[in-house]
């Protein structure tokens, strides 16, 4: 029986030409060898099982080789080539960082570079997993790493750059290496699969692919070991069942539901899936793949970005075509949300059937939308143009009712009826200009105010001796008062200014209905007179009256002030107790200031 050599080895690459889908690295170092720029220290870091360590041994391969081609390939005939094939080469060193991590590990690291190659031009050290180096490790490798012999070179490899100290970043050349594409690890597959002499479905082969996330080593993997389930036959529905990976069907047949806004179809298949053993994360992180694939092929320019067979790839086509793109950007905003608050949903299963219908929901939504705004265009077209008549002249009229609706005394006269009555007609223009608005008081809004209160009582000549107004309600005192600081305390907060001017004197009521407010400043009376219209509206309103007035009396002269200043202060306790200056007197006091 021969022994087995696991595919991931046995194919594994000998020159830089065979290696997959790292072309920048390989190129860069073939041409550094080509034109003798080789760095001392080299640090190779990505995935796993992309081809670092492939490439460092290429590398390492390549720069001893006695007879390299033209195409700067190693030429496996010369003695260095054929000692490391054999792996018995002197003068290639490989460590692993993860069991030899220590600082003594280093140093005899450091000890051996003082030994010089044999018969070769270099001598190379391959280090992988260099970042489970520890830190006193690390220090006792920065001098050679810095300062090697000619002969010297160092390549390092590791998955987690970020684990890795700057001063030793800083003194090497850092390659990226990158995940190895879906249709370059299939295409490889399939070369593989013809040497072992195995039938493979393209689709087949894609699943592996996917399934090895852009890593060769995996794919590789997972292909021994469906090789070894199946035989010698790879079909699509042995390898998705081998490997619990969701079958396309499932997600073509869910999207055929949603398109039709078939919910109950569409929770059963759901159901179905979880019955299989599949999570529901996984599902609909699934899905969103789907939805994504799905719009890369409703344009020619991205249906290269679909990485599947090309049966599988007719399938997305011919669905692609019955969605909307609009259907799919609104669908994967949805299915990111579910996938997002998945972990903390306390109802997953739930959780994911309401994403489901409000999927289902989204034609229908859109198709309301759409009707909703095609009305909104046909009312539009039938509108005629608006001409804006010239403005009747108001005429004064009396209430006919007294008490059963309320007249239209209520609303008091605004400053727009106001304009109304004294502006020219306003003529038709294209846009409509909104008038400036000032955020601070000027005089001229004070002249203003002070011109529009006086408009109002003259507009408010009552006919007094109409049946209407003899028959009117009569106004007590105490609800004057009770309506009157109803409204205070309604205009506290935006105006506390007036509301202390309100509360500091009693309305009084004189005839016709007339209530008077005495005033003891002018800011008082411009506070109160902004104010004016919305007053008259609410005591109108509350007291059931429409023929109640406002008229504000501005009153210096018998204004009572606090006093403030020692001397006013001390003039204010004398008034009330003439005794204080015998006490002044008599004790020798005096005002301090």
């Amino acid at each position: 029986m021969d022994d087995f050599i696991v595919s991931a080895r046995k194919y594994r690459p000998a020159t830089f030409d065979t290696v997959v889908g790292q072309d920048h690295i390989t190129t860069t170092l073939k041409n550094a060898i080509r034109t003798k720029t080789l760095a001392q220290a080299f640090l190779f870091t990505g995935p796993r099982g992309v081809g670092k360590t492939t490439c460092a041994r290429i590398f390492a391969k390549t720069i001893n080789c006695l007879n390299l081609d033209e195409n700067i390939e190693p030429c496996n005939a010369c003695e260095s080539c054929l000692s490391f094939n054999r792996s018995a080469s002197f003068n290639i060193f490989e460590l692993d960082a993860a069991s030899n991590s220590s600082v003594n590990d280093i140093r005899n690291l450091v000890d051996q570079v003082r030994i010089p190659p044999q018969s070769v031009q270099y001598k190379v050290y391959i280090i992988d997993e260099v970042h489970m180096l520890s830190q006193m490790a690390f220090n006792a490798f920065l001098k050679t790493l810095e300062e090697p012999p000619l002969y010297a070179k160092f390549i390092l490899a590791t998955t987690e750059k970020h684990k890795i100290i700057p001063t030793i970043l800083s003194r090497c050349q850092i390659y990226d290496f990158k995940r190895i594409t879906v249709r370059d690890i299939a295409k490889y597959l399939a070369y593989v699969a013809n040497e072992e002499g195995v039938i493979a479905e393209p689709e087949a082969l894609q699943v592996i692919a996917h399934k090895a996330d852009g890593a060769m080593r995996d794919a590789l993997s997972i292909f021994d070991q469906l090789v070894s389930f199946t035989g010698k036959e790879l079909n699509y529905k042995l390898v998705v069942n081998h490997l619990n990976v969701l079958d396309y069907d499932y997600y073509f047949k869910i999207t055929d539901f949603l398109l039709s806004n078939n919910i109950y179809d569409t929770l059963l298949l759901f159901n179905k899936v979880i019955e299989s053993g599949f999570d529901g994360q996984h599902f609909i992180s699934g899905l969103g793949a789907h939805f994504r694939d799905l719009l890369v092929c409703t344009d020619d320019k991205t249906v290269d970005l679909l990485e599947v067979g090309e049966k599988i790839k007719d399938l997305y086509l011919e669905q692609s075509a019955r969605c909307t793109p609009t259907f799919l950007i609104n669908g994967l905003d949805i299915i990111q949300k579910t996938d997002f608050n998945y972990k903390t949903s306390s109802s997953k299963r739930l959780h994911i059937e309401i994403a489901l219908m409000q999927l289902a929901s989204i034609n229908e939504t859109l198709s309301a939308d759409k009707k909703a705004v095609l009305s909104t265009d046909k009312v539009e077209d039938k509108n005629e143009p608006i001409v804006i008549p010239s403005t009747p002249k108001p005429q004064k009229t009396l209430p006919t009712t007294a008490s059963t609706q309320k007249p239209a005394y209520y609303q008091s006269v605004t400053k727009e009826k106001k304009e109304i009555t004294k502006t020219k007609p306003p003529q038709v223009s294209e846009t409509l200009k909104l008038p400036y608005i000032p955020t601070t008081i000027s005089i001229k809004d004070e002249v203003i105010e002070k011109d529009d209160g006086q408009e109002n009582e003259e507009a408010e000549n009552f006919d007094f001796e109409s049946e209407e107004f003899l028959n009117a309600k009569t106004i007590q005192t105490n609800q004057l008062l009770q309506v009157w600081n109803d409204f205070a305390t309604k205009i506290s907060d935006a105006n506390p200014n007036l509301y202390s001017t309100l509360v500091s004197t009693n309305p009084e009521i004189e005839e016709n209905f007339i209530i008077t407010f005495e005033v003891h400043n002018a800011l008082q009376e411009h506070e109160l007179n902004r104010k004016k219209n919305e007053l008259v509206a609410h005591l109108r309103n509350e007291l059931d009256n429409p023929f109640i007035q406002l008229k504000i009396l501005l009153n210096t002269t018998n204004v009572q002030t606090r006093p403030y200043k020692p001397d006013e202060i001390y003039q204010h306790m004398l008034a009330k107790n003439p005794i204080v200056a015998d006490l002044k007197q008599k004790f020798g006091l005096s005002l301090e200031y």
